[in-house]
């Protein structure tokens, strides 16, 4: 969806949309998402047409050995996935405007007070892989939090992206005080490298898919970026698991929809409960067709599983395939997970709190989960309403990204005519009082 000039010019119509929605009160946002909302269903029949058309021609890549079938599962849009989109974006409308709010006071003086108030980024370009429903929910998040965004997907879901942008677009029309051009599509690679070189006009980058895409996006611009390279995502069964609970949180982590980075790829047992544990769960995976890549303990105890070899532990397979290995105890585990997982999502399965507690303390992922499938590692099942992507660093944001995410904040100080030269030895002290909830400030 390119303006005449190229992506430079795309760029500063992005930015200048973002400027615009700098005015825009939660209620002209609100009434946009709605106009995207009954945009998605006029236009549902358009696009579902794209996507048998994207799916089609992924079938011919998939006989040629040219696309993997994880891959092509990726790409299918039908009702469920758009009512699925939908639904997301009916959560956002609901979640309340994370601009604009006042975060923390302090009076510096009589009559001369700070506030910090949060703010939306600006211009945000998302480049993803393959899944078309990324279109709909990072563009609800990017408008609801006041930024403009800039998108570009996969060249296997370009028909059916195509389709849903002009529907999100034409929604916004709903809501007079946003512009059109705070959601643009781009279609090739060379614009993406384009983009990457306006960082007078880009805020941030996203990037979302695999290792590779991140890097190059990372290696190949000045924006500051956030994301993960990989989703190495562990399920550890602690020595004092029960035995269903570890059945079913496994095999839900491993084949509910293993070609997304929150499926595990490694399940460890611990070696005190891998007698009594491990069999039974390697065989409901397998029992799911999952293919079993184990260590020499785990073939011992299941002899039909395949060798493991050293890659195995840091492999994303985003497919029926699991790396399944023996540590000797909860330490273990953790020095694991540290060592060859991706900082993303591991779990531990136990009825013992202590070990929970410190598998809590020493995985460092962004989500440490007890009980529970890796799988719920979700923006919308987290109650974000959906996600713009997942981040595995440290600074600014982690885990699955919302609309806190994707807002930052200014300070804001008020006087009545103050100058610094006023304060000082033998002038005036500043007070530097936090007033009083729901005193207010000027």
């Amino acid at each position: 969806m390119m303006a005449g000039g190229g992506i430079r010019k795309v760029a500063e119509a992005a930015r200048a949309a973002y400027l615009a929605l700098l005015g825009c009160t939660e209620e002209d946002k609100n009434a946009a998402l709605r106009g995207m909302i009954a945009a998605l269903a006029r236009r549902r029949g358009e696009i579902l047409a794209a996507n048998a058309r994207d799916c089609a021609a992924a079938d011919e890549l998939v006989a040629a050995g040219r696309m993997t079938a994880a891959l092509r599962a990726r790409l299918v849009f039908d009702d469920a996935k758009l009512a699925g989109a939908v639904a997301g974006l009916e959560q956002v409308l609901r979640l309340p405007d994370p601009a604009n709010r006042v975060l923390w006071t302090m009076e510096l003086d009589e009559g001369l007070t700070l506030r910090r108030v949060s703010c939306a980024l600006g211009v945000i370009g998302v480049v993803f892989e393959s899944r078309p429903d990324v279109v709909v929910q990072v563009s609800g998040l990017l408008l609801k939090a006041g930024n403009a965004g800039i998108l570009k997907g996969g060249k296997e879901a370009q028909a059916t992206n195509a389709a849903l942008m002009a529907a999100l677009r034409e929604g916004l029309a709903a809501s007079p005080a946003v512009s059109v051009d705070a959601l643009q599509l781009l279609s090739t690679r060379e614009e993406v490298r384009e983009l990457l070189a306006c960082d007078a006009e880009v805020d941030l980058l996203i990037p979302r898919g695999g290792k590779e895409l991140v890097k190059q996006i990372q290696a190949g611009t000045r924006i500051p970026v956030l994301g993960h390279a990989d989703g190495v995502c562990h399920v550890y069964v602690h020595e004092a698991a029960d035995l269903a609970k570890a059945q079913r949180i496994v095999v839900d982590a491993k084949t509910e929809y293993p070609a997304v980075c929150n499926a595990a790829e490694t399940v460890l047992f611990d070696r005190g409960g891998a007698a009594r544990l491990l069999p039974p769960v390697v065989r409901a995976l397998m029992a799911e067709g999952v293919e079993v890549r184990g260590c020499p303990e785990t073939r011992a105890l299941v002899p039909e599983a395949g060798a493991a070899g050293e890659d195995a532990w840091s492999a994303e397979y985003l497919d029926l395939i699991a790396s399944v290995r023996v540590v000797a105890d909860l330490a273990a585990a953790a020095a694991h997970i540290n060592r060859y997982g991706s900082h993303h999502t591991d779990a531990i399965v136990t009825e013992d709190e202590a070990a929970a507690a410190y598998f809590c303390r020493y995985v460092d992922s962004a989500g440490v989960f007890v009980n529970a499938s890796t799988r719920f590692a979700d923006g919308f099942r987290y109650g974000l309403g959906a996600e713009i992507g997942i981040s595995t660093g440290k600074i600014h944001a982690r885990g699955p990204v919302g609309l806190e995410g994707i807002v930052t904040y200014k300070y804001e100080l008020r006087g009545a005519g103050h100058a610094v030269g006023d304060y000082g030895p033998g002038k005036r002290s500043y007070t530097h009082r936090t007033p009083e909830p729901g005193a207010g400030c000027p």
